[in-house]
């Protein structure tokens, strides 16, 4: 609990963060960056509905805002002042009362093959199984491997390796960033360029979780921010959202900065038919987070012109 008034510099900041090793990892990160920045941080460890439920497919249990959940509780019962996400975790419409913070700078946004006995996705023999609980994958995956098994795959980083080792999988796609964060390079067999196979809205990025009214916490984060990696995100996020998008839609977009042209890409596909990919791109002039949402926005619009099919609830 924030003992101290919320503007004393060396007041406690608590994070609130799920247990599983790459989450803790990503909070020890912020941790690390604030403590140099002078301030006192602790970490406020929570197991999530996402962490327990392992036996179904997100998609079908509500989500990957199942992953944040507890921990905005924690952050409107003032137990924490914050919370660490992968961003491509974090709903695309925050509740009332709550705000992104900050955008940390990207890691690698690309997808990884991890494989013991196949070099790449290309050397799977016809009906090899792979394990991906992304309906995004699922359908990029099917695009380039019409043949192969898509089987399911939950659970952490850890526990979908050691799937993988035991032989249920003959391979698996996982973020590259997480098995960086981990020290788990040596695992990567082979990187997906995004032309092969677009990345989710914020992959690779992490999102900081703040109360809205919190604006204490909002100025000791400036100095995490990273603008170009928040554009590039706010162009993608809006995709999503335009789209009624969740981890229970098979989309994906992607966008980068040079200089002030912001090039976003996005891709949606049908997880029940083998029809091709519905695909688009445009690049504008961005200066702002609106201008970035903007562009997001018109390239959903492509998208659903073209016969994606946007969720409505």
């Amino acid at each position: 609990m924030n003992t101290h008034s919320p503007h004393s510099p060396n007041a406690l900041i608590t994070i609130a963060t799920r247990e599983s090793r790459l989450a803790l990892w990503q909070a020890e990160h912020v941790k690390a960056l604030m403590e140099q920045s002078g301030h006192v941080v602790e970490l406020l460890g929570m197991t999530t509905q996402g962490d327990q439920i392992l036996d179904r497919a997100l998609s079908q249990v509500g989500g990957k805002g199942l992953f944040v959940k507890e921990l905005e509780v924690a952050l409107e019962s003032g137990k924490a002042d914050l919370a660490v996400h992968s961003l491509k975790d974090v709903p695309m419409e925050l509740p009332p009362g709550f705000a992104l913070g900050c955008v940390m700078e990207r890691e690698d946004p690309r997808d990884a093959w991890v494989s013991p006995h196949y070099a790449s996705l290309h050397d799977l023999p016809k009906g090899a199984t792979v394990g991906t609980s992304s309906l995004r994958r699922t359908v990029l995956l099917k695009s380039l491997r019409p043949d192969l098994n898509i089987e399911p795959l939950r659970g952490n980083l850890d526990t979908r390796l050691r799937k993988l080792d035991e032989g249920l999988y003959q391979g698996i796609v996982l973020a590259a960033a997480g098995l960086k964060r981990l020290g788990l390079s040596e695992r990567i067999r082979a990187i997906f360029e995004p032309e092969e196979m677009l990345p989710a809205a914020g992959q690779g990025a992490l999102g900081i979780e703040i109360m809205a009214h919190r604006e204490d916490i909002q100025e000791a984060l400036k100095a995490l921010s990273d603008q170009s990696t928040w554009l590039a995100v706010a162009a993608e996020r809006a995709v999503s959202r335009t789209m009624g998008g969740s981890c229970s839609m098979p989309l994906a977009a992607y966008a980068t900065l040079s200089g002030e042209y912001l090039t976003l890409r996005a891709a949606w596909g049908d997880v029940q038919s083998n029809a091709p990919l519905v695909q688009a791109r445009l690049t504008r002039e961005v200066a702002n987070t609106e201008q970035a949402q903007a562009l997001g926005q018109d390239v959903a619009s492509m998208l659903i012109a073209q016969g994606a099919k946007a969720l409505t609830t």
